[in-house]
């Protein structure tokens, strides 16, 4: 089931190890995708803590909220951007998204089938779709102190199995949030630390969230060609028989 609006809200904008939290994934996001100029991006579940740094370049920002989840006005300070929809009713139209972050909306919805249908479905030509989810051999997964601690975690291979099945092609992968999740003035003060050193030792150290981006997967039309051979082909193109030349 969804978390609540509030608890979401309390923790990335009023808590320190939410406000580490949605640094190190965001950080990590605008790594891999560092502009969206000209182009439409939306977010789904709770993903407005990572869109923030696309508003000033990007064509349109529109940041989906479930009902069961609520929703709140975003962002703070500038015209209302954050939508409540239905789970798998998006008001928007078909094939009209280029960028799609979805952030605590796959593990916690009781729909996940729907739900990836409906990501299917907006995302255009050339688009992409970024999952952020618990990783489930991670410590942020094992605790309910944060919202990675709730729903179903993943590991990457049950993550992309799942996407393949639902017609995405996984493209690259990534982990975050190598910092415990602790409140502890220590593990605050050295989270960016933590942060670079499991990068560096991902294969040891297991992130708290795994990332994956996806493509549409559309496959070619396929088939023997033509069923039957044409028995009497035009021959509206032949030179007509006054026309032929005579031989020397």
């Amino acid at each position: 089931m969804h978390l609540d609006v509030q608890d979401l809200r309390n923790f990335y904008y009023r808590s320190t190890l939410g406000r580490a939290a949605q640094k190190a994934v965001r950080d990590q996001l605008l790594a891999l995708w560092p502009e969206a100029h000209g182009q439409t991006v939306v977010g789904f579940g709770f993903a407005v803590p990572l869109l923030r740094p696309y508003i000033d370049q990007a064509r349109r920002v529109t940041a989906l909220m479930p009902g069961p989840q609520g929703v709140m006005p975003w962002p703070a300070g500038l015209p209302n951007l954050s939508v409540l929809c239905e789970e798998t009713m998006w008001p928007i139209e078909t094939g009209h998204v280029d960028r799609l972050i979805v952030l605590h909306g796959l593990e916690t919805s009781e729909q996940p089938t729907a739900l990836l249908e409906e990501c299917f479905r907006v995302l255009g030509p050339g688009g992409k779709v970024m999952f952020i989810v618990p990783n489930r051999a991670g410590l942020w997964s094992r605790s309910d102190r944060t919202p990675f601690g709730f729903g179903r975690p993943y590991t990457f291979g049950q993550l992309e199995t799942q996407l393949k099945r639902h017609h995405f092609m996984p493209e690259r992968t990534a982990t975050t949030l190598y910092q415990p999740p602790s409140h502890r003035r220590f593990w605050r003060k050295t989270g960016d630390l933590w942060e670079k050193l499991g990068a560096n030792l991902s294969v040891v150290v297991a992130g708290g969230v795994i990332m994956v981006e996806a493509s549409k997967r559309v496959h070619a039309p396929s088939g023997p060609g033509l069923k039957e051979a044409v028995r009497k082909p035009l021959s509206v193109l032949a030179p007509s028989p006054a026309q032929k030349p005579k031989p020397a």
